[in-house]
């Protein structure tokens, strides 16, 4: 367990599902009529493919434009990975083979996890029937009367013969098959089928099974690849988003569904990504690979206006709560060597920003024959709303920036401002991480928290009508990685590779690999 007090543990705000829901965005639009099958062999989707207008740009939607069935009632589904099995230990393929079981940290993996959620009322348990997967179930599940489902279709992806092989035996024994499945898994086949394809077809499958359950909070432990899939499914996002929504061994992501007064597809919120009781920044890799450059985005702690909430317009400092908060959060980054620190000019967020650097600062001449390091300390209006604010201080004066689905409140013409300030912002972050004398650097920005889910959509190359489906709370961190670097192309900075998500208590870790990790002070 981490000792600052930030996992899921420490924030069980999972909000009531009686309380009134907040609007994220709906599911995605059917783009035409077709049968979703379990699974698609390479004639099947090839054949689709021959009668689609599209082409190949449909067939990564393909499943994720299935509109999602609808409900009647909120509803919260809990996903979790299984803990460490002994083939994750060995780095060997798993897919859906079932030899592996639960090691013995991938056993207190599973406990930790029950503690975290051990406030959490499910109603009802979805499993894989892998047994890592059933283990860490039924570890989670404790004592509990009611059965726990298992569903064939939360097993982990098909991978076929690749599977039971090693890493480096994948490399060996099929050369550029292994090598589109590192670079292109979207569009990978192999033994005749496109593993990642069926899987998201399978997801979108499970999901009719699980909102169609009566209950309203509901747990879901399964595997790494299917809960991506199940994440990118009910927010309609394609194949293509394979490896961006990441999940780590027992990581906790959460999604809220709220039903739509006309009926139809649910809205849909990501409330958190991959939170787990781990450090979000002390791996140093992102989806296996260590990265040399990091973006941390770091929402400042609560201000005096309310403890709960923060105006859109407030300019006031941190209360008590919202000075722990940035505490804890300057203690979780010294797992990190911070460059700089990037802040809005707002009073919260420089202070907060100010509390980072004198801890990073601090902590390196805790040391006899310490050298005192510089951690350089900017501001820029970039990452604040203030110059976008003249002709609509009235319409967002009582809108509150940590309230789920807040932002959707703003109408669009406000959104499009959030939208285009957030790429400024973005630019000037990139340029600032491709100063190429640094090869490893980590940037730390506090801004407003418009600004920063306007900064995860730009990391997920996501369009502004999305930007109000994830949820940020006071004190996160979302951490985003670049593997890759940061190119030019066309004169314009850019991400090489492809992009991850993984978060922790309220985001998620993207870039071209991007991983960002979010973890979350709150009062307990």
């Amino acid at each position: 367990m981490f000792s600052l007090n930030l996992t899921p543990a420490a924030h069980h705000s999972y909000f009531p599902l009686p309380q009134k829901r907040f609007g994220c965005f709906p599911a995605r639009f059917p783009i035409g009529s077709f049968t979703v099958r379990s699974s698609s062999s390479l004639q099947e989707v090839e054949k689709f493919t021959e009668s689609s207008a599209e082409g190949k740009d449909l067939n990564s939607e393909l499943y994720a434009s299935v509109p999602l069935p609808p409900i009647k009632t909120s509803k919260r589904v809990v996903l979790v990975r299984h803990g460490q099995s002994t083939w994750n230990a060995e780095g060997r393929i798993q897919g859906s083979s079932n030899f592996s079981v639960l090691t013995k940290k991938g056993d207190a993996q599973a406990e930790t996890s029950r503690q975290m959620l051990f406030d959490d009322a499910f109603d009802v348990c979805f499993s894989s029937p892998l047994v890592r997967s059933k283990r860490t179930a039924e570890i989670i599940w404790g004592d509990r009367e009611e059965a726990i489902l298992t569903d064939s279709e939360l097993r982990e992806i098909d991978l076929y013969s690749f599977q039971g092989l090693l890493k480096h035996e994948g490399k060996e024994r099929f050369g550029a098959a292994y090598r589109q499945w590192q670079v292109d898994a979207a569009n990978f086949n192999i033994d005749g089928h496109y593993p990642v394809r069926e899987l998201w077809a399978r997801a979108r499958n499970c999901w009719d099974r699980i909102l169609a359950h009566e209950s309203r909070s509901i747990l879901v432990v399964a595997h790494n690849a299917v809960n991506q899939a199940l994440v990118a499914t009910a927010l309609g996002l394609g194949a293509e988003y394979f490896r961006v929504l990441l999940q780590s061994n027992c990581g906790v992501s959460v999604l809220d569904f709220t039903p739509q007064v006309e009926g139809g597809s649910p809205i849909i919120c990501l409330n958190r990504l991959n939170q787990t009781p781990n450090s979000p920044v002390a791996s140093g890799s992102s989806g296996g690979r260590k990265a040399a450059k990091r973006i941390v985005l770091v929402c400042h702690g609560v201000s005096e206006t309310n403890e709960a909430s923060s105006s859109f317009l407030d300019d006031k400092p941190m209360n008590m709560l919202g000075t722990i908060q940035s505490q804890k959060v300057a203690e979780l980054l010294l797992d990190l060597k911070v460059s700089a620190v990037i802040s809005s000019p707002k009073k919260a967020c420089v202070d907060t920003a100010a509390t980072i650097s004198s801890v990073q600062e601090a902590a390196d001449c805790l040391g006899a024959d310490c050298v005192p390091r510089y951690v350089e300390m900017k501001q820029t209006s970039k990452l604040d709303v203030d110059n976008i604010l003249d002709h609509f201080k009235q319409d967002v004066a009582s809108v509150t920036v940590f309230e789920p689905g807040w932002l959707n409140k703003l109408d669009d013409v406000m959104i499009t401002e959030v939208w285009n300030q957030s790429s400024e912002a973005w630019k000037s972050l990139l340029n600032e991480m491709a100063d190429e004398k640094e090869p490893e650097k980590v940037i730390v920005v506090v801004g407003h928290p418009a600004i920063l889910l306007g900064l995860v959509g730009r990391c997920l190359n996501l369009t502004k009508d999305r930007i109000g489906s994830f949820h940020l709370d006071a004190g996160s961190i979302s951490v985003i990685d670049f593997p890759d670097g940061v190119l030019m192309v066309n004169g314009q900075r850019t991400l090489e590779g492809t992009q991850h998500l993984l978060a922790r208590s309220s985001i998620l870790k993207f870039a071209p690999m991007l991983i960002v990790e979010i973890a979350t002070c709150k009062k307990t």
